[in-house]
């Protein structure tokens, strides 16, 4: 079971244990849920985080300016 959890971990790098583990019945697996949450992360598997959104880049007035920042960050 772990094998397959990896292997859907592999195709949908977004999908969490609770994705993976409803594609797991679908199969014809009979998959408890606490189990697959707790083989997740014995795995080393992790969902990535999402990237941020930018601001809009539309102003009320119809202006288009994108604010940038003033100083540099350190790495």
């Amino acid at each position: 079971m772990a094998a397959d959890i990896i292997e859907l971990a592999r195709q949908f790098g977004r999908y969490g244990y609770r994705m993976a583990t409803g594609l797991l019945n679908n199969a014809g697996w009979h998959v408890n849920r606490k189990r697959a949450e707790r083989t997740w992360p014995r795995e080393g598997l992790k969902v990535p985080l999402k990237q941020a959104i930018k601001d809009r880049l539309w102003l009320n007035d119809g202006s288009c300016v994108r604010p940038r920042p003033e100083d540099r960050q350190p790495p």
